[in-house]
């Protein structure tokens, strides 16, 4: 299943881009994109405990199983008044 993946601040830098996209098995979770981006991209692996996940514009938690066609946006703690 093809899943389009948002990526914003922090983690669009460390990326390269504010968009991917990534084909995962049927039954794949947030957890599992999150894994197979830190696989790719490895200072990803510092924002482990503290990024967000929104799913299809809604907030999500990391062990959601994603549907064909989802949007998974990553989102990094935010800051500043």
């Amino acid at each position: 299943m093809q899943i389009t993946v948002l990526l914003f601040a922090r983690l669009r830098d460390i990326v390269g881009t504010s968009e991917l996209t990534r084909d995962l098995p049927t039954g794949a979770t947030n957890k599992m994109l999150w894994d197979l981006l830190n696989e790719e991209f490895k200072e990803l692996k510092k924002y482990d405990d503290i990024v967000s996940v929104a799913v299809n514009t809604e907030y999500s938690n990391m062990n959601e199983i994603l549907q064909d066609g989802d949007e998974v946006a990553f989102l990094p703690p935010v800051s500043g008044g």
